[in-house]
């Protein structure tokens, strides 16, 4: 069984899988891959079930050193990654051999980085999942110089498990995407400027924004009705707005409850978009409705 040892660790790389849903009734967040396409995508270059799990980095990637053959790919943002002198292109399966480092750069677009390994990761499982929750604590802490993680299943570097078809890499963001939202369910919160000011305007990503959530800044959504809500159920891509009218889009790790009312929820195929939003990025949001 090869294992691989984390010589530097990058700026923030987590174990992700799909995270755990089905507790949300207890507090607990699904978590998981924020950009779930890319997981999906490494997984299948590799031979992997979907779900199996991988590492995410965050802007900047680690470098690892392998005590034995594996297969790896890397998808999502792109980066400049090299295995000994050679190249490491995106989106395909490459052998590594016994005793090579691999360097996982900085991301030239996007923020998150998926390198998958043939058979997964080896890592127990919390509630089901080997997920890092930044937000609970649950699941494996992020890695760090010197940490061991040993792979599961890879022969010899050959990938194990059944084929599937790839789905198509996560396309770049443009340079002012552009993502769909469904309004509501509480944007009769918010007076009609408003709506107007969150369709029509432009915001910028703060550079608090986290695996939690995406911190959005721009001209204030003004509330048409005062007070807070009783703590009601969340869902990644739901749109916050606190009394300071800077709304929040909520990613992977959000919490299971808030009391802020939701002015819009993003549409599905926008979450991957969401999960590679870059601090100091520009955005727009555009209203679609529900067939």
């Amino acid at each position: 069984m090869t294992s691989v040892t984390v010589l530097a660790p990058g700026a923030l790389t987590t174990i992700q899988d799909l995270g755990r849903p089905g507790w949300a009734h207890i507090g607990v967040p699904r978590s998981g891959a924020a950009d779930r396409e890319s997981l999906r995508l490494a997984n299948r270059l590799v031979g992997n079930a979907d779900g199996a799990a991988a590492l995410e980095t965050t802007l900047m990637g680690p470098r690892l050193r392998f005590d034995g053959p594996a297969t790896v790919a890397l998808t999502g943002a792109p980066v400049e990654a090299r295995a000994g002198d050679r190249h490491l292109p995106m989106n395909e399966p490459v052998t590594l051999e016994a005793g090579e480092d691999l360097r996982v750069g900085t991301a030239r677009r996007c923020l998150r980085t998926y390198v998958a390994f043939g058979g997964g990761i080896d890592v127990p499982l919390v509630l089901g999942s080997a997920a890092t929750d930044l937000l609970t604590g649950l699941g494996p802490d992020p890695l760090t110089r010197g940490d061991s993680l040993r792979l599961r299943g890879d022969r010899g570097g050959r990938a194990i498990g059944p084929p599937a078809p790839y789905p198509p890499p996560t396309p770049g963001l443009p340079d002012l995407p552009r993502l769909q939202v469904v309004l509501g369910p509480r944007s009769d919160w918010f007076t009609p400027a408003s709506i107007t000011r969150l369709l029509t305007g432009e915001f910028t990503v703060s550079q608090a924004s986290n695996r939690i959530g995406v911190r959005l800044e721009g001209t204030a959504l003004e509330r048409r009705r005062p007070g807070e809500l009783p703590s009601e159920g969340m869902v990644a891509g739901a749109i916050q707005v606190p009394p300071d009218g800077q709304p929040i889009l909520l990613l992977a790790d959000h919490p299971a409850t808030g009391g802020y009312p939701v002015i819009a929820v993003l549409h599905s195929q926008s979450l991957p978009g969401a999960a590679q939003l870059r601090p100091g990025q520009h955005l727009r949001f555009q209203s679609v409705e529900l067939s």
